[in-house]
């Protein structure tokens, strides 16, 4: 019975060793791997350096050129010009906006001036000068949280409980924003503003959105009438209050406690009719708020300027473009010649 600890022990060493063994073994082909993609990416390099050194000429020959015939192009096409209108659209018109903003894009890509010309109301050599029209959301942080706080307004309880402002997010469309601008590229810098009022007259003489804003201002007129109604009901009460008080005031002074107490009645309703009152006072402005951003179809926030402002950026430029594309060009025929001649020696052999 002396032994078996003894026994237990060295079993427990051994077990102890292997396990150091094994873990030692991992480590060291973990290391290994890792040692090797180094050493792969190591050799991909230097592959690439000889690469380049033997065709160094060849390369620096497709820059240089790239760049003096990117210069050429540059002078030989006309410059391009970018004009920015933002604008709000009412009454759901913003889907009908993107349609129409896509239609003429169509027209411009398949330079089609004669239907493009007579869908903006210019002439054709200012439709053939269009090369762009695209529309996208203007809206920023705040704006996307008031519309979410204008959303869940009109949900009842139980569902604003389950929707958050991350899932209002997620679900977010661009169609869902207050504020869309309309962009436009063309080599006239005169040619947006011309096209403008095309733009907002081809939404806003669809008579579905004539309609819903005729039942809009009077939605707006009648609520108007009732908020007025409502100021004189409260003028008139405010009236006879002031009367009660009057003739209470007016009274004996028997029945004291009384008359204290109806007379703070009184002045509690009046003092209730007062802030009902500046309710109605604020709904009415908000009224006026309503009525001046939804008097036209499609607002415009920012009209198109008199000029467009002149398209830069370096990925705008052909001295900028025309050498990545030699270059790119230039490297893959290399590297197909690499390839082959790798494979007939490899067939060789």
């Amino acid at each position: 019975m002396a032994d078996q600890p003894v026994h237990q022990n060295s079993s427990d060493e051994i077990d102890l060793g292997q396990l150091f063994q094994v873990i030692g073994r991992g480590l060291q082909k973990f290391f290994n791997f890792i040692g090797s993609i180094f050493k792969g990416i190591f050799h991909l390099l230097i592959l690439t350096l000889i690469f380049i050194q033997k065709n160094i000429i060849i390369i620096a020959a497709a820059l240089i050129i790239g760049g003096i015939g990117g210069y050429v192009l540059d002078s030989i096409f006309p410059k391009k010009y970018v004009s920015k209108m933002v604008v709000e659209p009412n009454f759901n018109s913003v889907q009908q906006l993107y349609n129409n903003i896509a239609f003429y894009n169509d027209l411009a890509k398949a330079q089609d001036s004669v239907a493009l010309a007579t869908a903006l109301n210019i002439t054709e050599h200012e439709a053939a000068t269009i090369k762009e029209i695209f529309s996208d959301s203007y809206s920023d942080e705040n704006q996307k949280i008031k519309l979410f706080d204008e959303f869940i307004r009109e949900l009842d309880t139980t569902t604003v409980k389950t929707i958050d402002f991350e899932n209002y997010l997620q679900n977010f469309n661009s169609l869902d924003a207050r504020f869309h601008q309309i962009s436009v590229i063309s080599t006239d810098n005169r040619v947006a503003k011309k096209m403008q009022p095309a733009i907002i007259n081809s939404i806003s003489v669809n008579d579905y959105f004539k309609l819903q804003k005729k039942i809009n201002d009077e939605n707006l007129d009648l609520q108007e009438e009732i908020y007025k109604q409502q100021l004189i009901e409260i003028d008139s009460l405010q009236s006879l209050y002031r009367t009660v008080l009057v003739k209470e005031a007016d009274k004996p002074m028997q029945g004291t406690s009384i008359n204290m107490a109806e007379g703070g009645k009184t002045s509690n309703r009046e003092l209730a009719l007062v802030q009902e009152k500046d309710v109605l006072k604020e709904k009415l402005v908000d009224l006026n708020e309503e009525r001046a951003n939804k008097s036209t179809i499609i607002n415009v926030i920012s009209d198109f300027p008199t000029r467009g402002v002149e398209q830069k950026g370096i990925w705008n430029s052909y001295k900028f473009k025309l050498p990545i594309f030699l270059l790119a060009l230039v490297l893959g025929v290399l590297a197909l010649l690499e390839v082959n001649r790798f494979l007939k020696t490899y067939n060789k052999e």
